[in-house]
């Protein structure tokens, strides 16, 4: 049986400004060696200052989306050799608030995901319904599609994070059943392992993202098939931070 280590990946989303690393110095205090791995995920302007601080402790850092090419006319944009050159090792890409807001098609994912191969990166690409999509039983539907169409192939367990976020559950305190995150996980291991064989398919780990808090990281954390969380509001206080990262090591 493989055996995937967990991780507690926190998503800054919008939030935090320099005095904020402070919050990364109480994690890395609280938890200096974490059963799991984690990471961090700060707004661009951070990702250097989080980078260095995180440097000598067991903490990775990530961005929160890159551009799918390396250079060019594309003012406000990142690309993935920058997010690299700051010294993160991880990007989110596919996030449903970037497939929501901008329109982000699955075909734009996969050639995000390209672009942090390409730069070193490990790609955290999220999937995930809506609540209509959910409640017209289209989940699993939904899921596989944007599996397919948001991954390219060349994946392996050390350049893939798969990350399923039911949308609707995403800062609404809402999270769908044990049983329903455990048949979406276990829908998403079996298609992991139909495309890419046993080997690969097994060595993906596959967060869940959803409102997990440090009162249900555990229980969530011990489903069949999830590896761990990627945590938003819940991610910028070390104080909860840092429970999340216990429960799920």
């Amino acid at each position: 049986m493989t055996t995937r280590r967990k991780i507690a990946a926190g998503n800054w989303k919008m939030n935090g400004l320099q005095q904020a690393l402070t919050e990364v110095e109480a994690l890395s205090a609280a938890n200096p060696a974490p059963g799991c791995e984690v990471i961090i995920c700060p707004p661009a302007t951070l990702l250097r200052s989080m980078a260095k601080r995180c440097a000598e402790a067991a903490i990775n850092v990530g961005g929160q989306d890159c551009h799918q090419n390396s250079a060019g006319a594309h003012t406000g944009d990142i690309s993935a050799e920058m997010v690299a050159d700051t010294g993160a090792t991880h990007v989110i890409v596919g996030h449903s608030e970037r497939r929501e807001t901008y329109g982000e098609t699955d075909a734009l994912v996969r050639a995000k995901t390209t672009a942090a191969w390409g730069a070193g990166l490990t790609a955290i690409v999220c999937i995930g319904e809506t609540l209509d999509q959910r409640e017209s039983g289209a989940t699993l539907d939904i899921v596989g599609g944007q599996l397919a169409g948001s991954i390219p192939d060349g994946a392996s367990g050390e350049n893939l994070v798969v990350a399923y976020e039911p949308v609707w559950a995403i800062g609404t305190g809402k999270i769908p059943t044990y049983g329903e995150i455990e048949e979406v996980h276990d829908f998403i291991r079996a298609r992991l392992v139909r495309r890419f064989g046993d080997t690969t398919g097994n060595a993906v780990r596959v967060l869940y993202g959803g409102s997990m808090k440090p009162d249900n990281a555990a229980e969530i954390g011990a489903l069949s098939n999830v590896d761990g969380g990627l945590v938003g509001g819940a991610s910028l206080k070390a104080a909860d931070f840092g429970k999340i990262v216990a429960g799920l090591s």
